[in-house]
């Protein structure tokens, strides 16, 4: 079991290790992008390729990783950027939550653009 200052470095390096999921996540997308220009059957083709167990399990661990990325630097913020409001600095679970806040209407934006 990883305690005290080893479980700081294994999360340092797991969310470090999260830009390579994220490079991945970013090349399937353009992958989609391209396939959609190239018209129905390209599109088909990705779909078949998407579901192949292999890439679904790379896709789920891919989640995890962004996940885990988007946790820890929401939580880094407060000590990258001081807020302030009225000349005093705001605590600092302020900007987190406020971070989780505008994640959650972003998706909600998302989620209603996608599904209408």
């Amino acid at each position: 079991m990883v305690v005290g200052r080893e479980a700081h470095h294994f999360v340092f390096v797991m969310r470090e290790l999260s830009s390579i999921f994220i490079a991945w996540f970013v090349v399937f997308l353009l992958l989609l992008v391209a396939a959609v220009g190239r018209g129905g059957a390209a599109y088909k083709g990705f779909l078949d390729f998407a579901a192949n167990p292999l890439v679904v399990a790379v896709n789920v661990v891919t989640f995890l990783f962004v996940a885990l990325h988007t946790v820890t630097w929401f939580s880094l913020t407060p000590k990258a950027m001081v807020v302030r409001s009225v000349g005093r600095p705001l605590p600092a679970w302020v900007v987190i939550a406020s971070q989780y806040v505008g994640l959650a209407v972003v998706s909600v934006c998302v989620l209603w653009l996608v599904t209408r």
